[in-house]
C-alpha cells in the first residue's frame, strides 16, 4: 500500500526529529559528565588542598605561640596556642570528614597522631620548665613534628594536585571526544536528514515530472498513450484526470481533423470554381467586357485568392501546431528560395514604390530544409514588410553566414513604423495582430508570423524580432547549413 505525499513528509520529518534529538542526547550527556567534574573540583579537590595550606599555617603559628610561651612565660601567648590549635582541630576534622581515598585518610591518620603527640609534647614541656627550666630535647622533637606534619599535608596537596591533573585531562580528553563524536554524528545526521528529504522529494517530484511530460506530449497533440504511472495515493486523482483529459482531448482531435477536412473540401473547392470563373470571365470567353466589369472581375479575382491562401494558412498552420505536418527535408539552394519569394512580391513592392534589397554572400547555400515551406515563411515575412513600410521606403533580405555554427541567417528589415515594445512578446501568437501609434488595429490575419514561427522551429532553427517605434522592424531567424553537394 503507498504511502500519501502528507505520510511521507510526516515520517521523513519524524525520522529527522528523531536523530537531531539523538544527537541531543549525547551532547547533553557529555555536557553532564563535564559538569560532574567541573562539580569536584570545585567541592572536592581545591577545597582540601585551601584547608590543608591552612593547616599548615596554623601549624607555623602555633609554633611561633609555643615558643614565645615558653620563651617568656606570657598567658597571652598560651591562650593564643590554644585557640589556633582548636582552629586546627576544626579545619583538620572537616578536611578528614570530606576525604574519599584511603590514601588521603591515611596521610589524614598521620597527621592527627603526630599532632596528638605535639600537644602531649607542649604540655608535658610546660611542666618540665616550670621544674627544670629549659629543655632542649623538647625544641629537636617539636621541630621534627612540626616537619613531619608539614611533610604528610604536603604530601596530601601534591596527591590531591595530582588527582585534578587526572581530572582535568580527563575532561580534556572527554571534551575532544565529544566534540568529534558530536561532529560526526552531526554530519551524519545532515546528510541522513539529506538523504531523506531527497528521497520523499524524489518519490513526489519523479511522478509530478512523469506527468508533467504527459501533460508535454498531451499539448504536442500525442493523445494516443494513458498515462500510467506509479504515485502516491494524494496524486492518482490527477493521473485519472490527465488520462480523462487526453481521452477528451482525443475526440476532439478526431472532430477537428473531420472539421478540417470538411472545410478543405466544402470552402476551397467552392472558391477555386469561384476563381476560375472569374478567370474565365476575365479572358472574355462568355463575351466582351467594358471596364467596370473588368475591374470588377479583377477584385473578385483577387479577393478569392486571398481568400483561398488564408484558408490553406490557417489549414496549415494547425497541423503544424498538432504535429501533423509532413516536411520533405532534402538539401536545397536557400538564394534561390529567397529570389523566388522576392519575385512573388515584386509587382506589389512596384505598385507602392518600395524598393526591395537582397544582401547575399557569394556562393550557393545549401540548408537541408523543405522548399516550399521555408518559401511560405518567407513569402509571409517579405508581404508584412511591404504591407507596413511607407510609400517610397525600403525592404531588405540579407543572408549571412555563421561559420563557427554552421548557420545561416535569414533577416527581412523594413522601414515602418516598428511595433511597440509591449506587442513584441506577442507577434507570433496566432490571430495577434498590433496596433498603430493612433489606436488602429493594424490590417491582416495575424497568422504570417505564427505560421514562420512554426515553420522555423520545425527544421531546427530560431526566430526572433527586433524593432523600434518610428524605425522599422527586423525579423530574424537561424537554419543549419548542409554540406555542398559536389558537382559530377
Amino acid at each position: 500500500m503507498r504511502l500519501s505525499i502528507f505520510w511521507r513528509l510526516v515520517l521523513s520529518s519524524l525520522a529527522i526529529v528523531a536523530l537531531m534529538a539523538a544527537v541531543n542526547i549525547y551532547a547533553l550527556r557529555q555536557v553532564r559528565q563535564l559538569t560532574a567534574l567541573s562539580t569536584q573540583l570545585v567541592s572536592y579537590h581545591y577545597p582540601a588542598i585551601e584547608s590543608a595550606q591552612l593547616l599548615i599555617t596554623n601549624l607555623y603559628s602555633q609554633l611561633r605561640s609555643d615558643k614565645q610561651y615558653l620563651a617568656v612565660r606570657d598567658s597571652v601567648f598560651l591562650k593564643n596556642f590554644k585557640e589556633e590549635g582548636e582552629q586546627f582541630r576544626q579545619t583538620f576534622a572537616k578536611v578528614r570528614a570530606q576525604e574519599s581515598s584511603a590514601e588521603g585518610r591515611k596521610l589524614l591518620g598521620d597527621v592527627s597522631k603526630l599532632y596528638e603527640e605535639y600537644q602531649v609534647l607542649f604540655r608535658n614541656s610546660i611542666r618540665r620548665r616550670e621544674r627544670a627550666g629549659s629543655d632542649t630535647d623538647h625544641e629537636h622533637r617539636r621541630e621534627r613534628l612540626i616537619d613531619d606534619m608539614t611533610a604528610r599535608l604536603q604530601t596530601y596537596i601534591d596527591l590531591h594536585d595530582i588527582k585534578i591533573a587526572g581530572v582535568l585531562s580527563d575532561a580534556r580528553a572527554r571534551s575532544a571526544n565529544a566534540e568529534e563524536i558530536t561532529s560526526e554524528l552531526g554530519l551524519a545526521t545532515l546528510l541522513l536528514a539529506l538523504g531523506l528529504a531527497g528521497l520523499a522529494s524524489f518519490s513526489i517530484l519523479r511522478p509530478l515530472r512523469r506527468l508533467q511530460e504527459q501533460f508535454r506530449q498531451i499539448g504536442q497533440g500525442n493523445f494516443s498513450e494513458f498515462v500510467d504511472i506509479s504515485a502516491p495515493r494524494d496524486l492518482r486523482s490527477l493521473v485519472d484526470t490527465a488520462n480523462w483529459m487526453r481521452t477528451k482531448l482525443q475526440e476532439l482531435d478526431d472532430m477537428k481533423s473531420e472539421f478540417l477536412a470538411h472545410i478543405s473540401h466544402e470552402l476551397r473547392t467552392p472558391l477555386a470554381s469561384m476563381r476560375e470563373g472569374t478567370h474565365l470571365l476575365l479572358d472574355q470567353i462568355p463575351g466582351p467586357l467594358n471596364n467596370d466589369q473588368r475591374q470588377i472581375l479583377r477584385i473578385m479575382s483577387d479577393s478569392s485568392q486571398r481568400l483561398i491562401h488564408l484558408i490553406s494558412t490557417l489549414l496549415d498552420l494547425s497541423k503544424m501546431e498538432a504535429g501533423m505536418m509532413e516536411y520533405q527535408i532534402v538539401p536545397s539552394e536557400l538564394k534561390r528560395v529567397a529570389e523566388s519569394s522576392i519575385n512573388k512580391v515584386r509587382l506589389l513592392a512596384e505598385g507602392k514604390h518600395i524598393q526591395i534589397v537582397s544582401d547575399f554572400p557569394s556562393g550557393q547555400l545549401w540548408v537541408p530544409m523543405d522548399g516550399a515551406r521555408v518559401e511560405q515563411a518567407l513569402d509571409n515575412l517579405l508581404s508584412n514588410a511591404l504591407k507596413f513600410s511607407p510609400t517610397g521606403g525600403t525592404v531588405t533580405l540579407r543572408l549571412s553566414v555563421d561559420e563557427e555554427r554552421n548557420t545561416v541567417g535569414l533577416s527581412v528589415s523594413d522601414s515602418g513604423p516598428g511595433i511597440p515594445s509591449e506587442d513584441l512578446s506577442h507577434v507570433f501568437d496566432r490571430f495577434y495582430q498590433g496596433k498603430q501609434l493612433g489606436g488602429t488595429t493594424l490590417a491582416g490575419s495575424g497568422l504570417g508570423l505564427s505560421f514562420a514561427k512554426q515553420v522555423v522551429e520545425a527544421h531546427g532553427g530560431q526566430i526572433g524580432i527586433e524593432s523600434e517605434v518610428g524605425k522599422g522592424t527586423t525579423v530574424h531567424f537561424q537554419l543549419p547549413l548542409a554540406p555542398t553537394p559536389r558537382e559530377s
